[in-house]
């Protein structure tokens, strides 16, 4: 009973381990995309650093990423950026990549 014990131990702890890195890489991606967007809109270095903090906040409204998605659509809109909502989730999926290769070779 007690190897079943530790194994379920085990488990739990491998879960919170995997859903804290998804955390971190998802706030790495929306900084990134964030960063891009600012570039976007021709922000400064200070616009740009408390707009990729706005990003990663906009992710915790709602579970997914429309959340996200409708806070840079509608930035880059009201900015008059010619970017489609499709053209966001293509670079929320190059970010999500790039998020995930720094997180992997931090070590973090």
């Amino acid at each position: 009973m007690t190897d079943f014990k530790d194994r379920e131990r085990g488990e739990e702890a491998k879960f919170a381990f995997d859903e804290e890195n998804a955390f971190k890489i998802a706030a790495r991606r929306n900084r990134l995309v964030g960063e891009w967007a600012a570039g976007l809109m021709g922000l400064t270095d200070e616009e740009t650093d408390a707009y990729k903090k706005a990003v990663v906040q906009a992710d915790f409204e709602e579970a997914g990423d429309e959340d996200v998605i409708r806070k840079l659509l509608g930035d880059l809109t009201a900015a008059e950026c010619d970017v489609s909502e499709a053209d966001i989730r293509t670079k929320l999926e190059e970010c999500a990549v790039e998020a995930r290769r720094q997180f992997m070779s931090d070590g973090a």
